[in-house]
């Protein structure tokens, strides 16, 4: 569901910086954005297969209704950790910490975005190495929203394209990795969404923090070398391999984005290949 301007604005503005990947590290006073009003709902289907034996584990996929209008499903845990499964009903294999994949964890919530679903579990992406892996979370772990959003980046075309459902919102040119740092390919989400003091920056007024990492690098500036979408101080280097993985954009472009359109975080980013 899309948010009121006003809100929209407020969450924007509460932001700070900080992806690693692209940016130095955060202040100390830095407020995260959050999009806490996504909608919570729960199908009936879903709730009948809940009351199912832990022996009859259930998947089932969107229907096509949903399917067709690029319907996307966003759990955020009601913890700051949450334990992740290696199966639907199977043993624990690890346990994500806010503190470990948000820069202030105290005020932005841990989302995944939803690959599979299934009789009381979820399967999600995680943000975590490498890029791609899923694992399994309990629904009752979590409180699941939908959304229609889906960001799309031609890499090869320097180009990307925010949609609502079938319906195309926005599109601008961009830059993007090196060759030797090339942005990658692949499934992602929005993690975080972070606004920087100095709009006039090398980042631009605002950033958002993806799931995925550079995979050429094991750290950068200090921090992790996490994908981000941003602003720029260099829109002449727009339409180029420029950056060191992360997706450049104006300072128009990005705030548009923020202020008018407002993507949730757990919104879904499918990063082509270049060709």
């Amino acid at each position: 569901m899309r948010t009121s301007t006003v809100v929209r604005r407020a969450l924007a503005l509460a932001a700070v910086l900080a992806l690693s990947a692209c940016y130095s590290a955060p202040s100390q006073e830095a407020i995260s954005a959050s999009h806490s009003s996504f909608l919570e709902s729960k199908s009936a289907s879903e709730a009948a297969s809940a009351a199912a034996s832990a022996a009859d584990i259930v998947t089932y996929s969107l229907s096509q209704e949903d399917q067709d209008n690029h319907v996307s499903y966003i759990v955020t845990s009601q913890e700051q950790t949450i334990d992740v499964y290696d199966s639907a009903n199977g043993e624990v294999s690890q346990t994500i910490d806010a503190a470990d994949v948000l820069t202030v964890p105290d005020s932005t919530p841990l989302t995944f975005l939803v690959k599979t679903r299934a009789s009381g579990w979820y399967e999600v992406y995680l943000p975590v190495r490498p890029n791609g892996t899923t694992g399994w979370v309990k629904a009752d772990d979590v409180k699941v929203a939908t959304t229609q959003y889906w960001v799309e980046v031609d890499v090869a075309n320097f180009e990307l394209t925010v949609w609502d459902g079938t319906e195309e919102q926005f599109s601008t040119e961009i830059g993007v990795g090196r060759d030797d740092r090339p942005t990658p390919g692949g499934v992602y989400y929005i993690r975080e969404l972070l606004a920087v003091p100095d709009s006039t920056g090398v980042y631009g007024p605002y950033a958002y923090g993806l799931s995925g990492f550079q995979p050429v690098l094991d750290s950068f500036n200090g921090g992790d070398a996490v994908i981000g979408i941003h602003g720029t101080n260099e829109p002449d280097k727009l339409g180029s391999f420029v950056s060191s993985g992360c997706i450049r954009m104006s300072n128009d472009a990005i705030t548009q984005i923020v202020e008018e359109i407002g993507l949730p975080l757990g919104t879904p980013v499918y990063i082509d290949e270049e060709e």
